[in-house]
C-alpha cells in the first residue's frame, strides 16, 4: 500500500499541485484521511495538505492553476479550500490547504488520531512519514488518540473516536477510551452543527445500534441528547420485555434489521422473511432528506426518541393497569426541541416528528383485518411523506416489544398488514393523492356556498370517498356534494 500511496501523488490532480507548490519553493505534506483511505484500500476523498508557510498564498495559486474555486477558511489560523471545478474529478471535491505548527513531526502530533497522522511528503523526494505508529493502529484496526491532550484540544473528536471506529470497524484503544470518558462533559463546549454531523454519521455507519450504547457507556449520548436520562429504569406493562431506554436502542437495532443493513443481528431469518421489502423500498430509504442525511438516519433517529415522552404521561388506573396516554404527540414535541438544539433543518425535524406523533397509528388502521382504502387515505394524508417511513418504525417498535418473547403468530399479522398497506401504496396511487376533480370554486358556483371551513370538510369528504372508489368521476363528485348540502 506505500507504493501504491507514493504512487498516487504522482498522477492526476496532486501532479498539478506538486507543481505549483515546486514553484513556491515550499515544505509541503499530503496528511490526513487521503492517506489513511489509501493505506487501507479505500475509496479516496477530500484532500488535505500542510505546508511550511503561506498557506492562503499557496491556495490561491493553485485554484488559479485548476480552475478552482478559493475559499478562505480561517484566515487567522491560515487554512483555505479549494473547490475543485466540475468535472476534474469525480471523487475528490476539495482541497485543504492550512500551515504546519512547528515541523511536520511536531504538526503531526498535534492531529485528532495515529491513523490520521501519517503524512506523505509532496517534495522531489516523495516519503512517508509516521512518528506515532499509525500504519501499525491501522494494521491492529485501533482507532488512538495522537496525544493525552486531543479531546481538550477539540472535544469534537470525543464523537469522532466513536464514528471512526463504526465507520471502519476498529476498536477505540483502552487508553483512548479511558480519555473519552474522563473529558466527556467538554463535548457540550461542540457546536451542535459538528455534534449532529458525528452522530449522524455514526448512524449511518454498520451496527448504530451498538454505537449508540458504546456512546452511552463512555457518557456521550446522555451528554448530547440529556432527556433520554429520564428513560433508564422507567418500566412498563409486561407486554414489554424492556424499560424504555432499552426498549428504545432495541427499536434501533430492528430498524437495521427491517432495513437489511450490514451487520444487522443475524439469526433472525424468520422474523426477517415475513417483514415487507423491495427495491423500491431500498431506494426510498436511500434518498437524502438534507445536508446528507438519509431517510435511513432520519428513522433510526426516530425509532432513538419515539418513546421520549412516555416518563412524563405515565399513569396506573384502577385496575393497576399502566397507561401512556398521549405519549406519541408529547413525544413529538419534546424530540421536535432536541432536534432544533441539534440544528437539523427544518424538514428533517418535522419529518421525525410526524413520525413519532403517528408511530401507534399503523398497528391501529385495520383492527384485526386488513385496513380500507378509506384508511389507507387517511393515514397517508396525516403522515405526509413519512407514511412509508411510519410503518417500519411500527414494524420496529413491535419487534422491540417483545423482544425474545416475540409471538411469530403476531408478528406474521402486523407484517402481512405493513406488506397490504405498502403494496397498496405503490401499486394505486390514486389511493394515496386522488386527483382533483371538484374545487372550492365549484362549491361557491354551482351550490351557492359562502367561503368557508364547510368548503374544505365536504372537499376532503369527496377525496376519502374516491380513495374508497365510491366517487370516480366529477359528475360523481358533485352529486355527492348535492346530497351533503341538501342534509
Amino acid at each position: 500500500m506505500e507504493i501504491e500511496l507514493i504512487g498516487a501523488i504522482s498522477e492526476g490532480l496532486l501532479v498539478e499541485v506538486r507543481g505549483v507548490l515546486a514553484k513556491h519553493a515550499v515544505e509541503a505534506y499530503l496528511i490526513g484521511g487521503y492517506v489513511r483511505d489509501t493505506l487501507l484500500g479505500r475509496d479516496r476523498g477530500d484532500i488535505d495538505i500542510v505546508v511550511a508557510t503561506g498557506a492562503m498564498e499557496i491556495a490561491q495559486d493553485v485554484a488559479r492553476s485548476i480552475g478552482g474555486k478559493y475559499v478562505p477558511l480561517d484566515e487567522a489560523n491560515e487554512i483555505a479550500r479549494v473547490v475543485l471545478p466540475h468535472g476534474k474529478t469525480e471523487r475528490q471535491r476539495y482541497l485543504d490547504f492550512s500551515s504546519m505548527r512547528g515541523s511536520i513531526e511536531e504538526d503531526l502530533a498535534h492531529r485528532d488520531f495515529t491513523i490520521n497522522a501519517i503524512a506523505v511528503s509532496l517534495g522531489e523526494s516523495a516519503h512517508l512519514i509516521d512518528p506515532l505508529g499509525g500504519r501499525r493502529d491501522l494494521k491492529e484496526r485501533l482507532v488512538r488518540a495522537a496525544s493525552d491532550e486531543a479531546f481538550e484540544e477539540d472535544p469534537a473528536r470525543l464523537l469522532r473516536a466513536v464514528r471512526l471506529a463504526a465507520e471502519f470497524g476498529f476498536v477505540i484503544e483502552p487508553r483512548t477510551e479511558a480519555l473519552i470518558q474522563r473529558y466527556s462533559k467538554l463535548i457540550a463546549k461542540v457546536a451542535s452543527e459538528r455534534i449532529t454531523e458525528e452522530l449522524c454519521r455514526i448512524l449511518a455507519a454498520p451496527k448504530a445500534a451498538q454505537s449508540l450504547r458504546y456512546l452511552d457507556q463512555l457518557r456521550l449520548l446522555e451528554a448530547i441528547i440529556p432527556e433520554l436520562t429520564i428513560l433508564k429504569g422507567a418500566e412498563q406493562p409486561k407486554e414489554h420485555f424492556w424499560d424504555v431506554f432499552e426498549h428504545s436502542m432495541e427499536t434501533v437495532a430492528a430498524i437495521e434489521l427491517l432495513l437489511r443493513e450490514r451487520g444487522a443481528a443475524s439469526g433472525s431469518e424468520n422474523i426477517i422473511a415475513l417483514a415487507p421489502w423491495s427495491a423500491a423500498l431500498s431506494l426510498h430509504f436511500d434518498q437524502e432528506v438534507s445536508n446528507g442525511h438519509t431517510r435511513r438516519v432520519l428513522l433510526k433517529l426516530a425509532a432513538l426518541l419515539h418513546d421520549i415522552a412516555k416518563p412524563q404521561t405515565k399513569t396506573i388506573d384502577d385496575s393497576g393497569r399502566t397507561r401512556f396516554f398521549g405519549h406519541p404527540k408529547e413525544g413529538a414535541r419534546i424530540a421536535g426541541e432536541i432536534l432544533e438544539r441539534l440544528r437539523f433543518s427544518s424538514r428533517e425535524v418535522k419529518m421525525i416528528q410526524k413520525m413519532i406523533e403517528h408511530h401507534l397509528r399503523p398497528a391501529q388502521m385495520g383492527e384485526g383485518a386488513l385496513p380500507s382504502h378509506r384508511a389507507i387515505y387517511r393515514y397517508f394524508r396525516d403522515t405526509d411523506d413519512v407514511g412509508i417511513d411510519t410503518i417500519f418504525l411500527s414494524l420496529a417498535d413491535h419487534l422491540a416489544t417483545r423482544g425474545p418473547m416475540l409471538d411469530l403468530a403476531q408478528w406474521q399479522e402486523h407484517a402481512r398488514m405493513a406488506d397490504y398497506v405498502l403494496a397498496e401504496r405503490f401499486k394505486e396511487e390514486s389511493v394515496v393523492t386522488p386527483p382533483k376533480l371538484i374545487d372550492g370554486h365549484d362549491l361557491i358556483d354551482i351550490f351557492g356556498m359562502s367561503p368557508g371551513p364547510q368548503i374544505g370538510v365536504l372537499l376532503e369528504e369527496v377525496r376519502q370517498g374516491q380513495a374508497a372508489g365510491e366517487i370516480t368521476t366529477r359528475e360523481e363528485a358533485l352529486s355527492f356534494v348535492a346530497k351533503r348540502v341538501n342534509q
